[in-house]
């Protein structure tokens, strides 16, 4: 089974900076990581190759530095790393990278697809369901856990408000995993030596030129405009009352009232 996990490389949430001219993420100086859900997509993927074999193949679209990303995911033991990189993707929204996405995919070849279910740089839960559109696959979103697979289908349990769902998907298809699906492995000491002398093969636009159209690519090719951003304001110091119960408990009453709450 040729299992393929998108993977995305995004900075720590807690170091995001904000360009105020052109509203994009800072990138430079950010320490990153893989994202989460991604994360626990690759052990899920890595489990279910140690159940009925194959090989794992990690993708991800970015800059050349997201190349440390994917010899993060070689170490935890992915057999290979593609990295979909060119100055002609940059700017990309959900459409834009989706669409690349699936074009590379195409190309590599498949059996089963796991992407997280979203980033914590975007929170839009929108690029693996749009990998699916674009290559006509079934697809299963908010999957919690991997009940069984063969070498045809897959049961997967899908994360569902307060139940949840079993479903039963043919292969190929595409799952977005929660970060709940499985607890990602730590590096190994000879996974970390392995994954330095593998290459991690480059995707470029002139390799894609035959499975892409130009048109939804980059930031030309992005449909979506950030209309404004902002980072998280501190919370001020708050108003400090000193006086009799009775007469907080009037203060709390006239407030709540104020908001309409009462």
């Amino acid at each position: 089974m040729k299992i393929i996990v998108c993977m995305k490389q995004v900075p720590d949430t807690t170091e995001v900076k904000l360009d105020p001219v052109t509203n994009n993420l800072v990138r430079e100086g950010l320490p990153s990581i893989i994202n989460p859900d991604d994360k626990a997509g690759l052990e899920a993927a890595l489990r279910i190759r140690e159940s009925v074999g194959g090989t794992v193949t990690v993708v991800s679209m970015g800059p050349p530095q997201a190349e440390v990303a994917l010899r993060e995911a070689l170490a935890m033991g992915a057999d290979e790393a593609v990295l979909i990189t060119d100055r002609a993707f940059g700017g990309a929204d959900t459409w834009a990278t989706s669409s690349t996405i699936a074009a590379a995919l195409k190309k590599i070849g498949f059996d089963l697809i796991v992407a997280g279910r979203q980033a914590i740089d975007g929170d839009t839960a929108q690029v693996g369901p749009q990998i699916a559109e674009h290559l006509g696959l079934p697809q299963v979103s908010y999957v919690e856990s991997v009940e069984s697979v063969t070498n045809d289908s897959i049961v997967l349990r899908r994360q569902f408000e307060d139940r949840f769902h079993i479903i039963e998907v043919k292969l190929p298809c595409v799952i977005t995993a929660l970060s709940e699906l499985a607890v990602p492995r730590y590096m190994s000491v000879s996974g970390v030596f392995d994954a330095y002398k593998k290459e991690v093969v480059r995707i470029t636009f002139a390799d894609l030129e035959g499975y892409l159209d130009k048109a939804n690519i980059g930031l030309a090719g992005s449909p979506t405009r950030v209309k404004a951003s902002f980072t998280k304001q501190p919370k001020g110091a708050g108003e400090k009352f000193e006086g009799s119960d009775e007469e907080a408990v009037r203060l709390i009453v006239s407030r709540l009232a104020e908001k309409f709450m009462i």
